[in-house]
């Protein structure tokens, strides 16, 4: 033990803070199981990639091909909103009350 802290201040090889955090920290061993986990996640990157560039319909089959259904659910989302809004309220409505002695109107 007293060697290992003899060979650190000579050689000055520490890190310094904290060992496992901050700019010098101490790099992690890659171990066989984070090599293998790393594959497995390149695959499965692989093969969504290859899914992704074999399209289901073609370009001219997507084309507008869902104009109907977008405006069928933009217009129930109008009117549902248009549901929740108040009605439009008036000033006249408001200060109609006022009108009662209007002497200088026959």
């Amino acid at each position: 033990m007293g060697i290992m802290f003899l060979t650190t201040v000579l050689l000055r090889k520490r890190i310094p803070g904290k060992q496992w955090i901050g700019k010098y920290r101490r790099p992690r061993v890659v171990t066989l199981s984070m090599k293998q986990a790393m594959i497995r996640r390149l695959e499965i990157e692989a093969e969504n990639e290859y899914w992704l560039s074999r399209p289901y319909l073609t370009r001219e089959q997507e084309y507008k091909h869902n104009t109907e259904e977008r405006h069928a659910k933009w217009e129930a989302f109008k009117s549902l909103m248009k549901a929740k809004f108040p009605e439009h309220r008036y000033i006249s409505d408001h200060l109609n009350h006022l009108n009662v002695s209007k002497k200088w109107t026959s």
